[in-house]
This record gives structure tokens, sequence and C-alpha cells, in this order.
């Protein structure tokens, strides 16, 4: 008798998921990164239903597109790499002054002598060497100074905004290589090169938080700072090329502000790390550290893009703007934390 009712037993079909496992599954996709995302994807359908709706046409055609991506590139890049800095806990309020050094310099009448003679990737080089060095100097400033972030990234705001005024001489520094201009006003598949380096600075970006050991070291810092140390991370080291890392785009994007404007001036990147830190924040990355994705500054790089667009499209006036983009910010985050709410409640 006990062996024919093993036997049913071991006959019978595998139960059905209980309702509170499918519950339980859907709570963790909700308070993850997807549940978090989903947010700023309904938030970035919602203001491109408006602006289609009061624009028309002319807001959802593929030029104008291209546009709100070209617009979103320069920014993107800066906040790829603003967004390591503050997944480890810290922040940089240099890389819009850091940005606009670079153009001034990469611009400066000697170093477009040698590009005469050589090749204009000599001014890519020097521009992403200036970030670079501001980087450097930021972190070893943090990390081995011990100097809140705050204060050491907003003394190199002040001081390389200052330099940048000095060597030009309050003067905008116009690009003279034809080749330089061309190459980054050109376009590849039809979609601007512009829009194909952020591309491909977010990829690099992605792959190095989510598939590296120096991603997942960036946010066991962010974590707990003194955890990650004791676990064997070289914590001040680490925080260094993060900030490097910071300097590095900035730099990146002073080559595509050459590019697009065809000069360079110490007014590049004015405000421009405000706009960063919202991307990043509104893109789901905490202020305290610890949490943060690629995909999601991307996703608030495109919120701004786009609602600066709409603005753009109806000949707001500015002090709608900023009242409309402060309510998308609170609305966005709003709306990331009801979907991690709902999935922890699950």
């Amino acid at each position: 008798m006990s062996e024919q009712t093993t036997t049913r037993a071991a006959a019978a079909p595998a139960s059905a998921p209980e309702p509170s496992d499918r519950k339980s599954a859907a709570s963790r996709l909700l308070s993850g990164s997807a549940g978090r995302n989903l947010g700023l994807v309904l938030a970035l359908a919602l203001i491109f239903v408006i602006g289609a709706v009061t624009a028309g046409d002319t807001f959802t055609s593929v030029p104008n597109i291209l546009v709100i991506l070209r617009q979103a590139s320069i920014i993107g890049v800066v906040s790829i790499g603003m967004t390591f800095v503050i997944i480890a806990g810290g922040i940089d309020l240099s890389v819009g002054a850091v940005m606009g050094l670079a153009s001034v310099v990469a611009t400066l009448a000697v170093i477009q002598d040698v590009v005469d003679d050589t090749h204009w990737i000599v001014m890519v080089v020097i521009a992403l060497a200036v970030g670079v060095f501001a980087g450097l100097i930021n972190g070893i400033v943090i990390a081995y100074g011990k100097v809140v972030a705050f204060m050491a990234t907003l003394a190199m705001l002040v001081a390389a905004r200052g330099l940048a005024e000095i060597l030009a001489d309050r003067r905008t520094l116009v690009v003279e290589d034809r080749g330089f201009v061309s190459f980054f006003n050109s376009d590849f598949l039809g979609v601007d090169v512009l829009i194909w380096i952020f591309v491909l600075v977010s990829v690099a970006g992605w792959i190095l938080l989510n598939r590296t050991t120096f991603g997942r070291r960036t946010v066991a810092i962010g974590g707990n700072r003194e955890a990650a140390r004791l676990a064997g991370i070289n914590v001040r080291r680490h925080t260094v090329w993060l900030y490097v890392l910071a300097g590095l785009t900035a730099g990146i994007a002073a080559v595509m502000i050459l590019g697009r404007t065809t000069a360079g001036t110490s007014t590049h990147g004015t405000l421009l790390e405000l706009d960063a830190i919202a991307a990043v924040v509104v893109g789901g990355t905490l202020l305290i550290g610890g949490r943060g994705t690629i995909t999601g500054t991307v996703f608030g790089v495109l919120i701004f893009a786009t609602l600066q667009n709409v603005f753009v499209q109806n000949n707001l006036s500015s002090s709608v703007q900023a009242v409309a983009k402060g309510v998308i910010i609170v609305v966005a985050v709003l709306l990331q934390q009801r979907f991690a709410r709902r999935g922890t409640r699950g």
C-alpha cells in the first residue's frame, strides 16, 4: 500500500507555482533596477506624448529626434563619468569648468600650429589629457589629502574656470582645422558622430560598471567604505581612478563641444555639472552612494533633452521652462520610488 502511494506521488505532476511565489518574483523585479527604470520610461513617454500633442508632427519627425539625441550627447557623456563618482558616494562639481578649460587649451594658437604640421588628433589628445589631469588632481586631493569631495571639486571648478579665462584672454578661440570640424559634424549611417560617441561611452560605462571588478568595487565603496577597505579594496587608489574617469569624460565632452561649436571658450560647460548631477539622480543613482545604473542615467539625460526640446517647440519662456523642469524631476523620482516601494511591500 505504501509502495502504491509512493508511486502515485512520484508520478504526480509538479505543482504549479504558488501565487505568493509569482508575487515575490514580481516584487523582486519591481524593486530592482528594472522597476526603477520603468518609472523613467513612463516619464520619458509622458514627455514625448506631450510634445507630440502640443507640437505635432514636427516634434515626432526623425530629424527632430536626432536633434534631441545630439543635444543629449554632450551632457550624456559627462553624466556617465558622474554616475561612477556618485555611486561611490562622491560628487564632482568641476566637470563643467574642466570641460571649458580643456576646450580652451586644445584651441590655443600653439596647439593649432602643431595641428597644422601633424593632425587634428593632437587637439583630441590635449583635451583628454587636460581632463584626466584635472581629475587626477581632484582624486589625489580627496583620497590622500582627505578633503571633502564637495570642497575639493568646488575649488577645481573655480580654478579651472579662472585658468581658462586667463589662457583665452576672455576671447573665443576658433578651431581652424577644417578636418576636425568636418569629422565631428559628419554622420555615420545617418546618425551624427556626436550621438555615436555618446552611445560608445554609454556602452563602455555599462560594461565597466556591470561586468568588471572596477564596477563591483565602486558599488562596494559607495555601500560601505570601511567594509570595502576591510575586504581588501584599496579605497584611496580607487577613488583617484574614479575622479580620473570623471575628468576623462569631461575631456571627451570638450572635444564634442569643439566639434559642435567650432570654438573653445571659458564659458563652455557653465552649470553643466548641475545638469549632470540632476540627470544621474533622476536616473536612480543614490546621492549617498551604493546604487546606480548607467541605463538609468541615459534615461535621465534623455528626459532632460526631450523636455528642453518640448520647450523650444512650444516657445515657452525660461520661467515656465524652469518650473516644468522641476516638476518633471519630481515626477520621475516619485515614479521610481513608487515602483520600488510596491516591490518591497510585495
